[in-house]
C-alpha cells in the first residue's frame, strides 16, 4: 500500500510556490490546493478581498479535508504559510489521516516578484514571521541550550 504523502509549501509571494504546485501536479499527480483560487473570479483574475480572507483559509482547510477522506494519495498545498497558526491545521489533518508530511520552504532566489499587490514593507514584515523547523521535535530542546 501507498503512503499518502502532504506537501505544504510556503513562502513569500513572488517565491515560486505556485509555480512548483503546478509543477508538482503534472508530473507526480499531486492533488493540489491554495488559497489564491478562492479569490479568482470567473475570467480567471486574481482579486484579492483581506475581509474575506479567513473564509479562504477555511475553504483550502474543507477542500483539503474532503481530498484526505477520499484518501487522495499525493496532496499539495501552497499558502505563504509564514505563521504557525496558518499550517497547524493542515500537521492535524495530515496526522488524523495518516499522511506523511512534507514542508517546503520556497526561497526567492530568481528574483521573481509578486503579483498580489504586496508592498515592498509587507514583504519584510512577512518575512520575519517565518519560523523554520530544521530538528526533528526530539532534537529541539536540545539545540535550545
Amino acid at each position: 500500500m501507498e503512503i499518502k504523502k502532504l506537501v505544504l509549501v510556503r513562502g513569500l509571494p513572488g517565491s515560486g510556490k505556485s509555480t512548483f504546485a503546478d509543477m508538482l501536479s503534472e508530473l507526480a499527480g499531486f492533488q493540489s490546493f491554495s488559497l489564491d483560487t478562492f479569490f479568482m473570479d470567473e475570467k480567471g483574475n486574481y482579486v484579492f478581498d483581506f475581509k474575506r480572507n479567513h473564509l479562504a483559509y477555511k475553504d483550502c482547510q474543507n477542500k483539503v479535508e474532503i481530498a484526505m477522506k477520499a484518501e487522495a494519495p499525493r496532496i499539495l498545498v501552497d499558502q505563504t504559510f509564514a505563521l504557525l497558526w496558518e499550517i497547524q491545521p493542515y500537521l492535524e489533518l495530515g496526522k488524523k489521516y495518516s499522511y506523511q508530511i512534507f514542508v517546503c520552504t520556497m526561497e526567492n532566489r530568481h528574483e521573481g516578484e509578486n503579483i498580489h499587490g504586496i508592498t515592498d514593507e509587507q514583504m519584510v514584515k512577512m518575512s520575519k514571521n517565518f519560523n523554520l523547523q530544521l530538528l526533528p521535535e526530539r532534537l529541539r530542546s536540545k539545540n535550545e541550550s
